[in-house]
C-alpha cells in the first residue's frame, strides 16, 4: 500500500528576540553539574557516573540526561536553566509535548510570561487543592535567534485547534511530529495574553543561555493568581 501523501511542510520563521523571558519557581536551584561539566557533551554520561560515586543524589539533580542528544546539549554558566527544561520533563505533558520529552517555553515580553505561568501555576494549585499561599519565582532573560515553525502561518481553523485554551490534544500531536522531525521548536501566539508571543523550543541549543533577572512572588488566593509582588519595584502588580 503506497504511503499517504504528505501535506505541505510547516512554514518556519526566524525568531530574533534580544530579551526572551522565562519564569520558573525559585525553589528549584541551578544544577551545579551543568555549570562546570566538560564542554564536550559526548563525555557527560561518564562524568556523571563518576560524580555519582561520591554524590548519589546527582542523578536526581540532573534528571534524565539521556533525553538530550550530545549535539544539542549546552554547558557553562547559566546552562542549567536551559537543560533542566529537558532533563526534568513533565510526565503529564504541556501544550506541545505529550510528556515524553521536555520543552523550553519562553515569551517575548515579561507580561506574557507572567500571564502564562500564573495561569498554569493557578491550575496546578487548584488541582492540588492548595490553600491560599505565595510562591517565589525567578525571571530568566536570554536571547533567542533561531528558526521556528510558525503557527501564525497556518490556516485559521488549524491555529484555533492548536491554541485551544482548554485542550492540548491537537497541539501535543502536532508538537510530537515536529519534535520527531528535528525541528527547533514552535513560535505561537500566547493563549493567556492576547497580543503576546511565545516559543516552545525542542532543543537546548535552540535558545540562548539566559541570566537571572528580577524576582517575583505569585499570590495564589485560593481561586487564581491575580497579582504578583515585584521585589525590584517593591509593588504588587495585577496579572
Amino acid at each position: 500500500m503506497p504511503p499517504a501523501p504528505r501535506g505541505p511542510e510547516p512554514r518556519q520563521r526566524r525568531v530574533s528576540w534580544p530579551r526572551a523571558t522565562r519564569i520558573v519557581a525559585a525553589r528549584y536551584p541551578p544544577i551545579d553539574l551543568f555549570e562546570r561539566v566538560s564542554s564536550d557533551p559526548s563525555v557527560w554520561e561518564a562524568l556523571i557516573a563518576a560524580e555519582q560515586l561520591v554524590n548519589p543524589r546527582v542523578r536526581d539533580d540532573i534528571g534524565e540526561i539521556r533525553l538530550v542528544p550530545p549535539g544539542e546539549r549546552v554547558s557553562g554558566p547559566g546552562a542549567s536553566y536551559v537543560m533542566a527544561a529537558f532533563t526534568h520533563r513533565n510526565p503529564q505533558g504541556s501544550r506541545f509535548s505529550d510528556g515524553r520529552y521536555g520543552v523550553y517555553y519562553a515569551a517575548r515580553m515579561l507580561r506574557t510570561a507572567v500571564r502564562e505561568t500564573a495561569f498554569h501555576f493557578g491550575r496546578f494549585a487548584s488541582d492540588s487543592r492548595d490553600a491560599p499561599r505565595y510562591e517565589d519565582m525567578r525571571v530568566l532573560v536570554g536571547r533567542i535567534d533561531r528558526r521556528f515553525v510558525d503557527i501564525a502561518a497556518l490556516a485559521a481553523d488549524e491555529q484555533a485547534r492548536l491554541l485551544d485554551p482548554d485542550s492540548y490534544a491537537a497541539s501535543q500531536a502536532f508538537g510530537a511530529t515536529l519534535h520527531a522531525a528535528g525541528a527547533n521548536g514552535i513560535v505561537y501566539a500566547s493563549v493567556r495574553d492576547p497580543g503576546g508571543e511565545c516559543v516552545g523550543a525542542f532543543k537546548p541549543n535552540a535558545v540562548g543561555i539566559p541570566v537571572p533577572g528580577k524576582s517575583l512572588k505569585y499570590h495564589w488566593d485560593g481561586t487564581r493568581v491575580a497579582r504578583y509582588f515585584d521585589y525590584e519595584s517593591g509593588e504588587w502588580v495585577g496579572v
